[in-house]
């Protein structure tokens, strides 16, 4: 019992190996070496315990028991000090006894992990693609970070008396929210990834996307079989990651809408700023003029004349330009706003979704307003720049949604065709309920309609009511084809 105990004693830093820590390649593989190390221990453990058993067996008494606290058996738990409750489970009961039986039970399922880590840790260095990818994503900031950066910069006083620094701010805030509106695709991204995919190696490009070089490890499962996951602490479900995506865009949006209040009162004082510029310069122009004219010279009659017709006629054109050119800047600084505003509406449409088609064709709608007035901003306007920056995050947004608009206008199709087909299927057996014929041409029916559901996306709005019909109709073909 006292080898038993020395290597019991072992157990918290043989169960703390056993996590895969996802990143850098050579990495990856020195855990390897430690989870097989691990195993190898524990392997050894469980060949002593059952010793113990065979010999308690043949002495005919109880299954021993490992005393508490002082012995072996309960000796890791309280040395990991605080351990969280999600993993809690990993590591088992620190307050009760625990039999040899059940230790060995729980070294079976520590030795069991350890083979699903290795497993993973395989598929990982034998995919070069996901290996580059890990590896840039640990480059990047985590979505927290990143989040905090732009909540940071949006924090401003702006400078309304100074218009160069009053300029150079409302173009960081402009910078600000392209970048969020980036965040938010990439929070999409993340979101459609863990979800959706069904490859465990394609889920952990998204949870590696959402916490960068925070890093992330496999910790365990919890009882219903899903993957924790740690990073700098805290421990997570997937379902929390997606969680934490929603709370994430919702907070995107308002720092969107912040960005904007910013921007408006910032054009609005460079507005003030122009017009007091503008009247103080007309004011010394005025005085020049009098001056000049109130000096006098001799000249002929017909040399003035002449000269005031050409004044006139100059002057004329500077203001029919003027007033070309201002009626140019407020046109395109009206049109920026509000193809903003039409932008910030259409991501916030298409926020937690799926969404019914409507909506993905509203947001549709408001990204192509929103493109055309941005495509169609003069060159020699103030807000020409911003502009064509947007004008490509706008293009990029558009083609996104369009492609779910696509997605789920076919799924609606689908279901409804589905439906057609079902209603068809009963009427043809109701008609002719004795006819082999009609009880296969209803069995086609079925079968038609149950390949249009099953064709049905999950991230769609439909999904879960062709779910529900797919079960009905599997029944009603299996129904069918008793008959035939």
């Amino acid at each position: 019992m006292a080898n038993l105990e020395i290597l019991v004693s072992k157990l918290p830093t043989l169960i703390q190996n056993l996590k895969l820590t996802i990143g850098d390649s050579n990495q990856i593989m020195e855990q390897i070496i430690l989870i097989n190390n691990a195993q190898e221990q524990l392997r050894s453990i469980k060949k002593i315990i059952a010793q113990e058993l065979r010999f308690e067996r043949t002495k005919n008494s109880a299954i021993a028991t490992l005393p508490p606290l002082s012995a072996a058996a309960t000796l890791f738990i309280p040395n990991l000090g605080l351990v969280d409750p999600a993993i809690a489970e990993k590591f088992g009961n620190s307050e009760t006894k625990i039999s040899l039986t059940d230790l060995q039970s729980k070294i079976d399922d520590w030795i069991e992990w350890g083979y699903f880590l290795q497993a993973i840790a395989a598929d990982i260095l034998s995919d070069i693609q996901l290996v580059n990818q890990l590896n840039s994503d640990i480059l990047n900031l985590s979505i927290s970070n990143e989040f905090q950066t732009f909540n940071d910069s949006l924090k401003i006083d702006l400078a309304l008396a100074k218009s160069n620094i009053l300029k150079h701010q409302i173009e960081k805030i402009g910078d600000s929210q392209t970048q969020l509106l980036q965040l938010q695709q990439k929070l999409n991204y993340i979101f459609d990834t863990i979800k959706n995919s069904r490859s465990l190696l394609n889920i952990l490009l998204g949870v590696s996307a959402f916490y960068g070089k925070s890093g992330f490890a496999l910790e365990w499962l919890d009882d219903d079989h899903e993957l924790i996951i740690s990073s700098e602490g805290k421990f997570q479900e997937l379902t929390d990651i997606l969680n934490d995506c929603d709370s994430f865009q919702e907070q995107i949006a308002a720092l969107i809408i912040r960005g904007n209040t910013l921007t408006q009162q910032g054009e609005q004082a460079l507005k003030n700023i122009e017009q007091e510029s503008s009247r103080e310069a007309t004011s010394s122009q005025e005085v020049g003029i009098l001056t000049k004219f109130s000096t006098p010279k001799i000249i002929r009659s017909a040399l003035i004349i002449t000269s005031s017709l050409l004044i006139l006629t100059f002057a004329g054109l500077k203001i029919r330009e003027q007033s070309l050119s201002l009626t140019q800047e407020g046109s395109a600084i009206v049109n920026f706003k509000s193809a903003q505003k039409l932008g910030m509406e259409a991501a916030s449409l298409v926020q937690k979704p799926p969404h019914p088609l409507k909506v993905w064709q509203q947001a549709e709608t408001k990204w192509y307003q929103a493109i055309i007035l941005l495509d169609n901003i003069p060159a020699k306007t103030s807000v020409y720049d911003r502009a064509k920056k947007k004008l490509a995050y706008y293009q990029i947004n558009y083609e996104s949604i369009s492609q779910r608009v696509l997605i789920e206008n076919k799924a609606v199709g689908n279901l409804e065709l589905a439906h057609k087909l079902a209603t068809e299927a009963n009427l043809v057996v109701k008609n002719s309920p004795h006819s082999r014929l009609s009880r296969q041409q209803a069995q086609n029916k079925w079968r038609q309609a149950i390949n249009l559901l099953e064709a049905i996306p999950e991230s769609t709005s439909v999904f879960v009511q062709a779910k529900e019909m797919l079960s009905i109709y599997k029944t009603n073909y299996a129904g069918t084809n008793q008959q035939s």
